[in-house]
């Protein structure tokens, strides 16, 4: 495998323009519109061509030389396609039709950046360069070799010296500035300006690529198709009606109104602002892509804030700011930082599951959450919460009710009941402070408090104190959210008894021997485990939607979302389409097996989209494994009543019906004292 000093014959153009593109600051492209982007990646592969001896273009025409297989993924696609064609074209022609193929591009691109160790690959689809990288320049050696050298260090000595680019260099050149981004770079006078103008006029290939780069990127008419659909409006009659309002199954509603009106849809409830309902794979696989560039989430989430005194929380933060937080909270909530305490996470859920005696019955909600909060708070912020959690847990809801959901009125959350909840959040607070003094984290394991307030310290502007009570009450916050997964997990279990009984073969083979270590969750030891998750939170995703605003137009599936629109993104809509999930409302684990693998569909996304995902999923898939495992290894759970068949009350979020109860049918096996 090719390490981090790879040489510049080793990256083609389009890479190379990539990495001229990327910006480390928010982990994406610099402000390159998605056509422009589209076509300028286009004319690197054609560019790169035309160096291999390929194509031969110019000003005013492309000609295929050779159409022998250059053996590169992402070139040979293109080159099979213009040997194809019987009529000659000019790049204008070919960039316009390849434009659309892009995308694959850039994905195949990015991969091969990641395997040679350049770029590091972040949950969300960011990208940096890669710590060897920078390490390398940064320790005084040779720079022979590095990224650095072989790409924007040789495009800075082109613009700011007198030197003469290498031909390779005029292309790069040539195409960045036609995406006019150059100016984000680097500080460009009128001189710096006039000197790039004259390397765009040094090559011919340069000059010609970029012209029809130019070309498709200026005129309107080759863009996508500005005459647009209108929205369909639903009556809101089709959805008080709907047969699975009723079970609460929000992700299923929406896949129904989706199948019958299509992808983008809206909705008009009285004495509210329409909202756009965007539901469907391919609206999941845009959403990821090019959300962060067209859509915002601050807007719907200001009022939150204010009920924390916040602003600029990680909700709300969008681009560079919302990259910068990601990456100081990612080790906190890292699988790698569970695995470094699984010895804690089993004490803490064998000292829960303690009071469990045979023949009591459980409330599923409360129980699970409560289970999942002595786990997470002592984990990740170093604190037993057990006593305030649920209040914090019941203003959380009714804020989101009141603010975001907007079912109740403001004032609801002002009762004096949910005034003595809101408590609870400065009670977390000043116990999490007590306990993250220097003198108090002698010899403690570091856990999320502690990068949250070490950021606050370092950055008190970026991270002011007036965020830290929601920064600090999200860990316990997130109780609510992954203890509800948990419970609807436990109920699918408990309602299965022959897959109740594989995952207790997998939890007794693993705890044969005492308890076992990260590594002996390989996906082989827990298979069953594993795809019985998969489908739980396909079944029932606890995030079914997520708000956003429109902050620059855009076209989806043939429908254009205005500036100011809101729109609520049904990405677990298609966990309920039959062409993506077959029989959809059945539980079948061995959808997770090859060669179906219907999870590596765009329409999978329990944990959301896009920059947004989920921060802690990962966490979340070794946290809920766990717990199922050890209650399959210790006891035998039954669903109360024993006819119950799972309701879901859809309102802030998913959760099991309250009347859900768990009857502990049999202890299986002692816990270790």
């Amino acid at each position: 495998m090719p390490d981090s000093t790879a040489t510049a014959q080793e990256l083609c153009l389009p890479e190379e323009l990539i990495l001229m593109l990327l910006n480390e600051q928010n982990g994406y492209f610099h402000q390159v519109p998605g056509w422009n982007l589209n076509c300028a990646v286009v004319g690197a592969v054609l560019a790169q061509l035309s160096l291999l001896s390929r194509i031969d273009t110019d000003l005013d025409s492309l000609i295929l030389a050779d159409p022998a297989e250059t053996g590169d993924p992402v070139l040979d696609p293109v080159l099979k396609e213009i040997a194809g064609e019987s009529v000659q074209r000019d790049a204008v022609y070919w960039i316009e039709r390849l434009a659309g193929k892009a995308e694959s591009i850039i994905d195949h691109t990015l991969e091969r950046l990641v395997e040679l160790k350049i770029l590091e690959h972040h949950d969300g689809d960011f990208w940096t360069l890669a710590a060897a990288t920078w390490r390398e320049e940064l320790s005084g050696g040779s720079q022979e070799g590095t990224v650095g050298q072989f790409v924007k260090t040789r495009v800075l000595k082109a613009l700011f010296t007198e030197e003469i680019p290498d031909p390779r260099d005029i292309i790069v050149i040539c195409l960045v500035n036609t995406c006019d981004v150059f100016r984000f770079m680097f500080e460009i006078d009128d001189e710096t300006q006039e000197r790039i103008d004259l390397i765009c006029r040094m090559d011919l290939i340069g000059r010609s690529i970029a012209a029809a780069v130019e070309h498709n990127i200026s005129s309107p008419s080759l863009r996508p198709s500005a005459l647009t659909k209108k929205i369909p409006v639903v009556p809101l009659h089709k959805l008080l009606l709907n047969p699975r309002l009723r079970g609460g199954n929000i992700a299923a509603i929406f896949a129904h109104i989706a199948e019958e009106h299509g992808p983008v849809f809206q909705i008009r409830p009285p004495f509210q602002e329409p909202t756009t309902f965007l539901a469907g794979p391919q609206v999941n696989r845009w959403i990821h892509r090019n959300g962060r560039m067209y859509l915002r989430s601050r807007d719907y989430f200001t009022d939150i804030e204010k009920v924390y005194g916040a602003s600029g929380v990680i909700a709300s933060l969008d681009g560079a700011d919302h990259f910068q937080l990601r990456k100081a909270m990612q080790p906190g909530t890292s699988r790698g930082r569970l695995e470094d305490r699984l010895h804690d996470l089993y004490g803490h859920a064998r000292a829960f599951m303690a009071d469990w005696n045979v023949g009591s019955s459980l409330p599923a909600t409360s129980m699970c959450r409560l289970m999942i909060n002595a786990q997470i708070s002592p984990l990740v912020i170093s604190i037993d919460s057990q006593d305030f959690v649920e209040d914090l847990i019941r203003f959380k809801e009714r804020a989101l009710t009141t603010h975001v959901a907007k079912v109740l009125p403001k004032f609801m959350l002002n009762t004096p009941s949910m005034k003595r909840a809101s408590r609870a959040i400065d009670v977390g607070v000043q116990r999490i402070l007590g306990l993250h003094t220097p003198a108090q984290r002698v010899g403690c394991p570091r856990d999320l408090a502690d990068d949250l307030l070490s950021l606050h310290a370092s950055d008190p502007q970026f991270l002011p104190e007036s965020n830290l009570a929601f920064a600090l009450s999200t860990p316990m916050l997130a109780s609510m959210y992954l203890g509800d997964a948990f419970g609807c997990a436990l109920y699918a279990m408990a309602s299965q008894p022959t897959l109740y009984e594989r995952i207790r073969a997998e939890a007794d083979a693993l705890f044969e021997n005492g308890d076992p270590d990260a590594k002996d969750f390989a996906d082989e030891s827990i298979d069953v485990t594993r795809r019985f998750i998969l489908e739980c939170l396909r079944m029932y995703p606890i995030v079914p939607a997520s708000i956003r605003n429109v902050m620059n137009s855009c076209v989806v599936e043939g429908h254009e979302l205005p500036v100011g629109a809101r729109i609520a993104i049904a990405s677990t809509a298609p966990h309920y389409m039959s062409d993506v999930f077959p029989d959809p409302f059945t539980f079948d684990i061995d959808r997770y097996l090859p060669p179906r693998n219907e999870h590596r569909s765009p329409g999978y996304a329990p944990y959301g989209l896009g920059t947004h995902k989920c921060l802690g999923f990962r966490w979340v898939d070794l946290q809920l494994a766990v717990n199922l495992l050890m209650v399959a290894h210790y006891f035998t759970l039954k669903v109360s009543p024993a006819n119950y068949k799972l309701r879901i009350s859809p309102f802030p979020s998913l959760s099991p019906s309250k009347k859900l109860k768990f009857r502990i049918a049999e202890q299986v096996r002692e816990l270790p004292a």
